[in-house]
């Protein structure tokens, strides 16, 4: 078949890879120039691991990744209140766990089909129009093309979902946060391989100390804090910022200075998409366009990866019956995904809790983790996936 996919990030070159694997023709389209790389750092484990690993992708990926040594809490004067030694993840996950940036995951899926599917650039998907054979697709720049099959891979925002299911706010549960994460030059201090938070009530700000003399800040705030519609230009962001954390202490004055110096501010809020499809007709969708479980929840690009390999698998199996493919991939995901959605909701909290006392006992359980079986019971069992891959000899 003919497969158009919107989106160049995780799910959209996954599913890509093994589709055309299965002999479909694919057409990647994303709105970027170029592809990108870096962005915030997630933790990658369970079966997206495993997918990673079928693909043979996870030495570039744990060459790509950290391995983070402890997650450290510190008050206003940067004494340490609260924290764990990180490499209890390590052992919950038998040792297939690492951390690495989202656009270098990205990165080392698409080196799997870069040069062997068409990928067009700096385009989107603007219309669908389907007949009983076909669907036409119009993009943003171009002549519409036919083709048998469309995926919506385009994240959170999705223009495939809205297209073809209707407006956003259907869809997205908003969790009660914003987020933003900025990447700078040359700040100091660093702590190599910790992750160092601080927070105050319904506010918290983290760095973490890259390669190449590049620190990552995470900003997490309670949806108060941001008045009225959030910020889409560079400057509104920084702005928003300021006033959110700039009567902070710890190092937040010197981190929005080098804030001040970027040219790029990543903001959004933390939501979930939760619908009642994932297909409709000759659509469907993949990853965060189709049940985003949110950025807190630590696994999105797994899932991603996971559903992209079943929804593939799924089609290899029933041969030009997308419906019956389709109404497979779902059955054997829903549950699943719904599942690591609930367990993201909860912990959503404990990132920015909103008193003092929620700060206090949120140092408190971090401090008791030290304990692998405290560990288990604190996480939920968040590193481990109650989720059998099929093998379905792609």
């Amino acid at each position: 078949m003919k497969v158009a996919i919107n989106g160049a990030g995780v799910a959209g070159p996954a599913l890509a890879y093994w589709l055309h694997r299965g002999g479909h023709e694919v057409v990647l389209i994303e709105k970027a120039p170029e592809f990108r790389t870096g962005g915030y750092i997630i933790d990658f484990w369970g079966v997206g691991y495993t997918v990673a690993e079928r693909m043979g992708i996870l030495p570039a990926v744990k060459q790509a990744g950290y391995l983070v040594r402890e997650l450290r809490i510190v008050d206003e004067h940067g004494n340490r209140v609260g924290g764990f030694d990180a490499s209890i993840f390590h052992r919950l996950a038998d040792g297939r766990f690492t951390s690495v940036a989202r656009g270098d995951l990205a990165k080392a899926i698409y080196s799997t089909i870069e040069g062997r599917v068409e990928t067009m650039f700096s385009n989107s998907i603007a219309a669908l129009e389907e007949s009983d054979d076909y669907i036409r697709v119009s993009f943003e720049r171009g002549s519409p093309r036919d083709f048998d099959l469309v995926v919506g891979a385009d994240g959170l925002h999705s223009t495939v979902r809205e297209l073809a299911f209707g407006p956003e706010s259907r869809f997205e549960r908003r969790l009660g946060y914003g987020v933003a994460a900025v990447e700078v030059e040359g700040y100091q201090p660093r702590d190599e391989l910790v992750y160092v938070a601080y927070a105050m009530p319904g506010r918290q700000v983290a760095r973490f100390a890259l390669r190449d003399d590049r620190t990552l800040f995470l900003f997490i705030f309670v949806d108060e804090e941001v008045e009225g519609a959030k910020p889409h230009d560079v400057a509104g962001r920084k702005r928003l910022l300021h006033r959110v954390f700039g009567d902070g202490g710890w190092e937040c004055s010197r981190i929005l200075e080098a804030v001040d110096q970027v040219h790029d501010v990543y903001f959004d809020n933390v939501s979930q998409i939760r619908m009642d499809a994932w297909s409709k007709g000759r659509v469907v969708l993949v990853g965060d366009a189709a049940a985003c479980a949110s950025l807190l929840a630590g696994e999105g690009a797994g899932l991603g990866l996971t559903e992209a390999y079943v929804l593939a698998g799924e089609l290899f199996r029933a041969p030009g019956d997308h419906p019956e493919a389709f109404r497979r991939y779902e059955e054997r995901l829903r549950g699943f995904v719904e599942g690591k959605q609930k367990s993201a909701k909860g912990f959503a909290s404990t990132f920015a809790p909103k008193t003092r006392f929620g700060i206090w006992f949120r140092n408190l359980a971090t401090r008791l983790m030290a304990a692998d079986p405290v560990a288990r019971v604190l996480s939920g069992g968040m590193v481990r996936d109650d989720f059998e891959l099929p093998d379905y000899g792609m």
